[in-house]
């Protein structure tokens, strides 16, 4: 089977000082321009999707805490509408925004992704995200979220045990948005004209969620998407985001930083799909993350990390693992990670446009020639091009009337 691949796109790249090198673009970064010529770079070679990150808050050098920084890049797009503008420009990549979950509500949230599916004629995705800075609330007046102290970043566990409630809400709001996807059956609009029927009512229901955080009465106000239900994607490192992926997500992001770490995360995700009771035909994809900086000479791309640490002044920090090396060394370990058991790999370009362009005239070919990369071409839709069917709607066999 074919490895699976994207990139996370995420400013001028992953690496805080990356804006400051000489072939970066940052009088451009809140242009659709920019974005649109990043995407396309993806999709000329053939990458499955691209993720772009969003947040409630501006960037911070600080995991918790916002800081007072003005070296670094702040401020963003909104993904999702950054998403839909870049949908028409391109054909075959599929598009999956980032959106927060804790302080924005599944009803919008579900039109938004179902509204981006058919702008981009079924290449939407969505990775939910939780507010994991307390300050983020203030923006919005209605609760408060827990503050994180430094005593809770020991480990990936203690944060998500910090953020546990969290993590049960976004759950639910998973669930809330898949049910609304699914609140219009996919005949339930007629537009016959001679009949003056529009659409059947008796297709169109009340999803009637309640759950412990929220209560969503439905239906949507968007006819269900393209693919039935966009891909949701979810970042997970602890177990309790590995049981929100097993709980709602078909690709799950794991960040291992050795063969065998692999298998021990491989081992948590198989024991929330079991804790959460999740369907032996429902697959979840496991895609491995890596931060890369990328040179056709060995030993160029440590060099240039390490002057981009110089430049902020600290060493890079990142959960997932960070490479450097040649792509032709990039392969040899996305390979061996692949045999471990992991479908596919997210790579974060430690340098826009740099490390993309190496990931696509590179990297890509590298992988071809060994035979690892062939997407499928044939497929219309991004479930289809990850081997993903479509969905029935769970409403399809039931008889209610608005």
């Amino acid at each position: 089977m074919s490895l699976r691949l994207a990139v996370a796109l995420d400013g001028a790249g992953w690496h805080p000082a990356a804006w400051r090198l000489p072939d970066a673009r940052p009088a451009d970064l809140f242009t659709v321009g920019y974005w649109a010529d990043l995407v396309a770079e993806a999709e000329r070679a053939d990458l499955d999707f691209v993720t772009v990150e969003d947040a409630l808050g501006v960037q911070s050098a600080r995991f918790h805490l916002p800081d007072d920084r003005t070296d670094q890049v702040r401020g963003r797009l909104d993904a999702v509408l950054l998403c839909a503008r870049v949908a028409p420009l391109t054909s075959r990549i599929g598009l999956v925004p980032t959106t927060n979950v804790t302080h924005t509500e599944p009803f919008h949230i579900a039109m938004g992704i179902a509204t981006l599916d058919y702008v981009s004629n079924g290449r939407a995705g969505w990775r939910p995200q939780v507010a994991s800075r307390a300050a983020d609330a203030a923006h919005f007046g209605r609760r408060t979220t827990p503050q994180l102290t430094d005593a809770d970043l020991t480990g990936p566990e203690a944060i998500a045990a910090a953020l546990e409630d969290l993590h049960a809400e976004a759950g639910e709001a998973v669930e809330a948005t898949r049910r609304l996807w699914d609140s219009w059956e996919d005949d339930a609009e007629i537009r016959d004209a001679a009949t003056e029927r529009f659409f059947d009512r008796n297709k169109v229901h009340h999803i009637d969620f309640r759950g412990k955080h929220f209560s969503v009465r439905g239906p949507a106000i968007t006819p269900r998407p393209p693919q039935g239900q966009p891909l949701i994607t979810v970042l997970a490192h602890a177990c309790a985001p590995f049981r929100l992926a097993a709980g709602g997500a078909d690709v799950v992001y794991v960040t291992p930083h050795s063969a065998a770490d692999v298998t021990r995360v491989l081992g948590e995700v198989e024991s929330a799909k079991t804790a959460v009771g999740r369907p032996a035909d429902h697959p979840l994809l496991v895609f491995g993350e890596l931060v890369v900086f990328l040179d056709r000479e060995p030993g160029a791309a440590a060099g240039r990390a390490q002057r981009l640490d110089e430049l902020d002044g600290a060493p890079l920090t990142s959960d997932a693992e960070i490479f450097t090396g040649t792509p032709a060394e990039l392969a040899d370990l996305l390979l061996d990670r692949r045999a471990s058991g992991l479908d596919g790999f997210r790579l974060r370009p430690g340098a826009l446009p740099h490390d993309l362009t190496l990931i696509t005239e590179e990297l890509v070919p590298e992988l071809r020639r060994r035979g690892a990369f062939a997407p499928d071409r044939e497929a219309d839709t991004l479930r289809g091009r990850l081997g993903l069917t479509r969905p029935l709607s769970r409403y399809a066999a039931v008889v209610q009337s608005l």
